[in-house]
């Protein structure tokens, strides 16, 4: 009689992994950095690219990863349903108070695309969730402060820019709350951890996939904005500065493509002295709202079908409020 053949052992080799090849890249950027950087230097346009790809990151990762700690404390600690039962049954209330609730959250776009990832759900939770991404990074006290710095005499310029950025959120709130689909949104969050493993476990597990998701594209999004700033010619400016309509688009764009983090892009706009004021909003309330790196994380974390449906609403929601409320407030000042 013949005995069975022998149980191979389980295949237990590690696989490489998204956290692996992050190190790898890293170690292999560090060994060539000095040729790199000679090559870079030797051409202005690659320089200027270079310094902005470096600009839009490492202004964007601290706050990205403010946002997946806070996103890995969610996934430990609330809920999707928890948060259902905790937000109010209207949706017109639910949308507003998460709106007003961005606020709390001191950080940028970046980081408040994984916790809106980790809040969202079903139904009004969804909107909640949405309205939240959008109010965050463009209310809370430090963008605020720091618009008020950089626009010194002129708090109806921060007055503006908060309410026109409110609005935005809760308008794009309701919008979704009444023709969004949650079938749109086609990336899945991680598996749970196995039941009954550690709170500690949770977070780190949740909050490192969060950050290797969103990290890499914000990578894609910060070169895509360093492409566009070297293709746009410095001679654009020139024309925008006599037709209101004209600034207003033009700025409303160089928002999506230069994708400034929230909390230095208002002293960008400040620096854009033949402009008046009203197209200058328009690029503070845009920018936080829709560029091209919150496209890409979006895409990265909700789907794309999510992404290409809800990112130009936003930014023609955004232009249009903007620049209603800076007729209403500011009028034609420069």
């Amino acid at each position: 009689m013949n005995s069975a053949p022998p149980t191979r052992p389980a295949d237990t080799k590690r696989r490489v992994g998204s956290l692996e090849v992050l190190l790898f890249s890293l170690i292999a950027l560090a060994v060539s950095a000095g040729a790199m950087s000679a090559f870079v230097a030797g051409d202005p346009r690659l320089s200027t690219a270079a310094t902005v790809f470096c600009g839009v990151f490492v202004q964007a990762l601290p706050f990205l990863v403010l946002g997946v700690v806070v996103s890995g404390l969610i996934a430990a600690f609330v809920s999707a349903e928890r948060l259902s039962r905790w937000l109010p049954r209207r949706p017109a209330l639910a949308v507003a108070l998460a709106g007003i609730g961005g606020a709390a959250l001191p950080g940028c776009e970046c980081g408040s695309v994984p916790v809106a990832r980790r809040l969202f759900g079903p139904g009004t939770n969804g909107a909640a969730a949405l309205t939240f991404m959008l109010s965050a990074p463009a209310i809370n006290p430090v963008v605020l402060v720091a618009t008020a710095v950089a626009f010194p005499g002129q708090p109806a310029l921060v007055l503006a820019r908060c309410a026109a950025s409110l609005a935005t959120a809760v308008v794009m709130g309701m919008l979704w709350s009444r023709f969004g689909r949650d079938a749109w949104v086609t990336r899945d969050l991680p598996e749970p951890p196995a039941e009954g493993s550690s709170r500690w476990t949770v977070f780190s597990e949740a909050a490192r996939h969060d950050f290797l998701q969103a990290a890499s594209y914000l990578v894609v999004g910060a070169a895509a904005a360093a492409a566009m700033r070297v293709l746009v010619p410095a001679w654009v400016f020139e024309h925008l500065a006599g037709n209101l309509i004209v600034g207003v688009v033009t700025m409303g764009l160089l928002a999506v493509v230069l994708a400034l983090c929230s909390e230095a892009d208002a002293f960008v706009a400040a620096s854009l002295t033949m402009l008046p004021l009203v197209p200058r909003l328009v690029f503070l309330v845009v920018g936080p709202a829709f560029d091209v790196k919150l496209a890409a994380m979006q895409a990265g974390m909700f789907g794309r079908q999510f992404a290409v449906r809800f990112g130009p609403v936003t930014f023609v929601v955004a232009t249009v409020i903007a620049t209603a409320v800076g007729l209403a407030l500011l009028g034609g000042g420069t």
